[in-house]
């Protein structure tokens, strides 16, 4: 089980602030000849906990990829802090997909890898992997390959890696869906421990109950367009379209 009570040691060159506002201007993407992303422009300003939702095909996925810079927007701009990304921004950030990425490496193995791309030496790194594994609960499965862990497990060490590298901003794509309750409330609470110590927080959740737990504020995407984003508790309390008012019942969103 998580602790979230005892941060990592982490990379120790986050900075006093993430790098905000958030500001996406006209942004557009297209594949296949099919517009996912269709003209968006927000703004996220707050250092705690967003999260975007949105019935299934409606571009949350591909907008957390397009603000992390793993694909690049056919029309607009994602502006941070009023700057383009770059290389030393892109290091300021990490990502938790929704099916765990591991590598065919020893659970210890996965963490000190990431830490090694990011420059970290090998005396800092083993103090950064050890920390990692304990809040992960996985300090006696660190020399086990780390594709034999349970799909929970997996989860939670993607996240612990993650986090080792003491990010500005942490995107997470629907990081939960598969876990069983125990993992994903001590998920959640690594999350929030996250947010308190200044990390960013950008989650993609179709779960309105974790939605409801961590957010702070909710984007609401439909068509590949944001239709809502506002403060959760209104979102939660009075929708404003009908899409989220359906999405919000249960029902279906056409």
């Amino acid at each position: 089980m998580l602790d979230p009570t005892t941060p990592l040691q982490g990379v120790g060159d986050r900075l006093a602030s993430p790098p905000l506002p958030v500001e996406i201007k006209g942004l557009v993407y297209e594949t296949g000849g099919k517009r996912v992303i269709d003209e968006i422009n927000a703004t996220i300003e707050s250092r705690r906990i967003t999260a975007i939702m949105g019935p299934n095909g409606a571009g949350k996925s591909i907008l957390l990829r397009l603000m992390h810079g793993l694909i690049a927007p056919t029309k607009g701009e994602i502006l941070w802090a009023g700057r383009h990304a770059d290389r030393p921004m892109a290091y300021r950030q990490a990502m938790v997909f929704h099916r765990p990425v591991l590598l065919r490496r020893s659970v210890a193995a996965n963490v000190s890898h990431a830490l090694g791309l990011r420059g970290i030496g090998r005396d800092k790194r083993a103090i950064c992997v050890d920390d990692a594994l304990r809040l992960a609960g996985l300090e006696r499965q660190a020399s086990m390959p780390a594709r034999v862990l349970s799909g929970g497990e997996q989860q939670r060490l993607c996240l612990a890696r993650a986090l080792s590298l003491d990010p500005d901003v942490l995107f997470l794509d629907e990081p939960t869906s598969s876990l069983d309750p125990a993992s994903t409330l001590a998920i959640e609470r690594l999350l929030l421990d996250a947010q308190r110590r200044g990390i960013k927080v950008i989650l993609v959740t179709h779960d309105v109950g974790q939605a409801r737990r961590l957010a702070h504020d909710v984007m609401f995407l439909h068509h590949g367009r944001v239709i809502e984003h506002q403060d959760s508790q209104d979102f939660f309390d009075n929708p404003r379209s009908e899409g989220a008012r359906a999405f919000l019942s249960g029902g279906l969103v056409l």
